[in-house]
């Protein structure tokens, strides 16, 4: 049976270009299309390879700058025949335009009750579908925040999957999962996990661009198709393919992506990339083991993080 691949892009307004006080349309250029390599870039590259990918796009910025920016991005996204769904940041619900993010919102979904993350979760999906999105019925907290309060006030709100299970952010993802679960899970809804990798020993890596080298993202994937995994789900950011400040692409990271999409789509027979839309049937509740340590792939990973971190990161 193949394994299911959830590409994922998480696709929002940083926060730090609105701490640094730019305009709306400063903070969208560098938040969603950076330097060329942003949102028009990945859906340019997933259309190139025949991929799918679901774009969790956070519409909590309109409480601040209004809808335009953030139809801007679900007509954007919809108009590559991609599919949008649910993503969350709750500190904008404080914020005000301009303030340089003096005020703000509790940051994490854990933080806030059942009966204000249902608040929370049912004006996000009002302001979502204003912004042109079908109804959605996939969710991920910002920062991987969750808890199981979130997943049953996604559940009552007819919500069918969440993605905020993330075992390398023990700190912050709360959903009551092992850290190493990167198999679907029934819970109050389907649980579908963000894949980790273990970096050393009963310590766990986000299968995420910015976070794996080539050789490890190949690795894991061989893994997952050769263990029969339920599914592998990948994450990335629209900003992500550029550096922090969003003025020049990051060649580490535009490497990767592009390495990425070819061997998703020469693997698309055993590893095919879905979307939540299409309901696949995923094997729920099994033992799936991420791919274990790896001595030289992970010393490989570093070199390559410093040049990625202390060259194409800092270049202006």
């Amino acid at each position: 049976m193949a394994t299911a691949v959830f590409l994922t892009v998480d696709t929002e307004f940083a926060w730090r270009h609105h701490a640094a006080g730019l305009d709306v349309d400063t903070i969208y250029e560098r938040s969603l299309e950076p330097a060329g390599v942003g949102l028009g870039h990945q859906l340019e590259q997933l259309a190139r390879y025949g991929l799918k990918a679901c774009f969790f796009v956070d519409p909590m910025p309109a409480l601040v700058f209004g809808l335009a920016p953030v139809k801007r991005m679900v007509d954007t996204i919809l108009a590559a025949g991609q599919e949008v769904q649910l993503h969350l940041h709750p500190n904008w619900t404080g914020a005000q335009e301009g303030d340089r993010a003096a005020r703000y919102g509790r940051f994490q979904m854990h933080e806030y009750t059942l009966d204000e993350q249902i608040g929370l979760v049912r004006g996000a999906t009002e302001l979502l579908v204003a912004a042109g999105a079908p109804h959605p019925i996939a969710f991920r907290a910002g920062g991987y925040a969750a808890n199981d309060d979130t997943l049953r006030a996604l559940a009552e709100l007819g919500f069918v999957y969440d993605s905020s299970h993330n075992g390398a952010e023990a700190a912050e993802s709360r959903i009551a999962l092992p850290p190493e679960r990167i198999a679907p899970a029934m819970r109050a809804l389907i649980e579908v996990p963000v894949t980790v990798i273990e970096d050393a020993p009963g310590l766990w890596r986000t299968f995420q661009l910015c976070a794996l080298s080539s050789a490890e993202a190949a690795a894991a994937l061989d893994h997952a198709a050769a263990e029969g995994h339920a599914a592998v789900t990948i994450v990335s950011h629209g900003f992500e393919l550029a550096n922090r400040l969003g003025t020049r692409p990051n060649a580490v990271h535009v490497r990767r992506f592009d390495m990425l999409c070819r061997l998703l789509a020469a693997r698309a027979d055993d590893l095919p990339t879905m979307q939540f839309r299409d309901r696949p049937a995923l094997a729920l509740d099994r033992n799936d083991r991420p791919l274990a340590a790896n001595a030289l792939r992970r010393r490989l990973r570093q070199a390559e993080q410093l040049w990625s971190n202390w060259v194409a990161e800092r270049a202006a």
